[in-house]
């Protein structure tokens, strides 16, 4: 694509300067018909009166059929219609280049287009999920476990619609891209609202808030069900 880039804006730049040689040559033309037109009009008139003399006179035919111009005359209309046609094919040559310079941008940004959409494509396909604060999977950010936003939004184009459609948390029957990491204790990908375990040995870490019951962000430190448990177990003892 580069290379046509390359080719495409080095025939561009050199487009005006071949436009304008064929213009002027146009213009030339267009004076040398004038002139000849003009020299034409003035030979045929002074023909004409030259004829009508002829016939007063009586030295002339009056026979319409008989009376022609004159070799020079008709030459000089010969003439005028060859550099009429000149002009005619100067400025379709000039159309012609222009049309191809528009119809191989077309053709670019079409092939652009293209392969700007597949780029999308494969971009939305491979993109992990997004963690907020810098956290990986494990919810960890380098810092420490220190979460100021314990949300996040799925980023794929059904998210509201999963979330609407499994406001209980039962598991959903998704199509799941297997390199894609799973979540939560319905082992589904990210999607919706989701909430961070703030145990640091929690193995799962990140839950959808229909299936811990939440409906909205959680305030102060939350744990799940099992981490939860477990410490009311160890409070026990």
């Amino acid at each position: 694509m580069s290379f046509f880039i390359d080719e495409f804006q080095a025939d561009l730049e050199a487009l005006p300067n071949i436009l304008q040689k064929k213009y002027a040559l146009m213009r030339d033309l267009d004076k040398s018909l004038q002139e000849i037109v003009r020299q034409n009009e003035q030979r045929c008139e002074q023909e004409i009166e030259d004829i009508k003399r002829g016939v007063r006179a009586g030295n002339s035919t009056p026979d319409t059929s008989l009376i022609r111009f004159s070799d020079e005359a008709l030459d000089e209309q010969k003439h005028s219609i060859r550099i009429a046609d000149e002009k005619v094919a100067l400025a379709i040559q000039a159309y012609d280049l222009v049309d191809s310079h528009i119809q191989q941008l077309d053709q670019y940004l079409k092939k652009s287009g293209e392969e700007l959409r597949r780029e999308r494509e494969n971009t939305a396909a491979t993109a992990p999920p997004q963690i907020p604060d810098g956290t990986t999977k494990s919810g960890r950010s380098e810092s420490g476990r220190g979460r100021k936003n314990r949300t996040r939004l799925a980023t794929a184009a059904a998210s509201s619609a999963a979330t609407a459609a499994n406001p209980t948390g039962m598991e959903l029957d998704l199509p799941v891209d297997p390199n894609e990491p799973t979540y939560c204790l319905c082992n589904q990908v990210s999607y919706g609202e989701m909430v961070a375990c703030d145990n640091p040995d929690c193995k799962i870490e990140w839950f959808h808030f229909g299936c811990v019951g939440l409906k909205e962000r959680p305030k102060g430190k939350w744990y799940c069900p099992d981490c939860a448990a477990l410490r009311n177990r160890r409070k026990g003892r």
